[in-house]
């Protein structure tokens, strides 16, 4: 039994390194409790199709390592009352948790931890699953580990159950729309359907649903950059040629309030600077020339009516993207999606697909 005031110091870092802390918990916590929340701020605040969050107790605050320091942090208030604010890297994007407005409460962001071992965290709730309208996540990950995870919504009369209703969009040619926005409304910008043309390019014709010629494809991303990008164990990406977002963007990625950043040479990423979502990501294979770019567009700030799944826009890919980084990061979790996203596809297509995408 560990001794009462024994504690073991848990080291989180974001991608360019601004962000570099540890937290000292009691031993007597470990595994902290994770939960997976779905709601849309948590989506639409990252980007991602949910968030990784653990509570911890009042007073335990991070000690900041090197020349990283609180000041490099970007917090975001929302005006949705629940007094607190969302906080990341003013340089990569990372999201770093929700802190309370006094700073005395953190709740951290569980995947930019360097160890998320079953030792020091464990997954065990969704939380808000029926924001998502479609489950997303939550109808494929349900069990890690042979455990089954507990879900958890507010009551119907709980103002935080209100769902953010979405609206189909048409464009100035009367054809289908796909809003995709921040949770702050910095970055906003609708996406086309695969025209004729883009069915006709050998390029771009690579990222049409091999399904359905009106939809695109989707897949789940648990790479390590993306990891350390976002904040959130996996990434959603859908794949759109960048001719076909509206207004206009260019290849420097630069729209509204978005800020960009790279994790190496020949890759660009670009997240909202004032409320943290991821937005984009391409890079050199996917620009080869301006009527050929093509961008990843982070599904989690998709406003498909259906759900964040968006599957009146998009067929999804069966096998998560860098499957083996996800895994060798957090096991359950990595296994989980993987089996579960074969279930689901399974169930929605009749059989996986594993078409390689681009």
């Amino acid at each position: 039994m560990a001794d009462a005031g024994e504690t073991k110091t848990l080291e989180a870092k974001c991608s360019c390194g601004d962000v570099h802390l540890t937290f000292d918990v009691p031993v007597s916590l470990l595994p902290l409790p994770v939960y997976l929340c779905h709601c849309s701020l948590c989506r639409y605040a990252t980007g991602s199709p949910c968030t990784f969050h653990t509570a911890l107790p009042e007073g335990l605050l991070p000690k900041f390592l090197g020349d990283s320091s609180e000041e490099k942090l970007t917090s975001w208030l929302s005006h949705d009352g629940r007094g607190c604010t969302y906080d990341f890297c003013s340089r990569c994007g990372c999201h770093v948790g929700g802190v309370s407005i006094d700073r005395k409460q953190w709740t951290p962001t569980t995947s930019i931890f360097t160890d998320h071992g079953p030792e020091n965290f464990k997954i065990g709730q969704h939380v808000f699953s029926e924001s998502a309208k479609d489950g997303g996540i939550s109808s494929m990950v349900t069990h890690i580990r042979g455990q089954q995870l507990g879900s958890w919504n507010p009551a119907a009369d709980d103002p935080t159950a209100k769902l953010v209703e979405s609206k189909a969009e048409v464009g100035e040619d009367g054809e289908e729309r796909l809003r995709a926005q921040c949770q702050c409304g910095g970055v906003s910008f609708t996406i086309r359907r695969p025209t004729q043309a883009v069915l006709d390019d050998p390029v771009l014709s690579k990222f049409v649903s091999p399904r359905d010629k009106t939809k695109w494809m989707g897949l789940y991303d648990i790479c390590n950059d993306c990891r350390l990008v976002t904040g959130t164990h996996v990434v959603g990406w859908t794949f759109v040629p960048l001719s076909l977002c509206e207004p206009r963007i260019d290849t420097t990625l630069k729209i509204g309030t978005s800020k960009t950043y790279s994790t190496s040479e020949g890759v660009l990423r670009s997240f909202c600077g004032t409320c943290g979502a991821t937005v984009f990501f391409t890079c050199t294979e996917r620009r080869p020339n301006e009527a050929q770019t093509v961008v990843d567009i982070a599904t989690g700030i998709l406003r498909a009516p259906e759900g964040v799944m968006a599957e009146n826009w998009l067929t999804w890919r069966t096998r998560p993207a860098y499957l083996a980084s996800g895994v060798g990061y957090d096991k359950g979790f990595g296994e989980a999606l993987d089996e579960g996203m074969k279930r689901w596809a399974v169930d929605k297509y009749g059989e996986e697909i594993n078409d390689e995408v681009g």
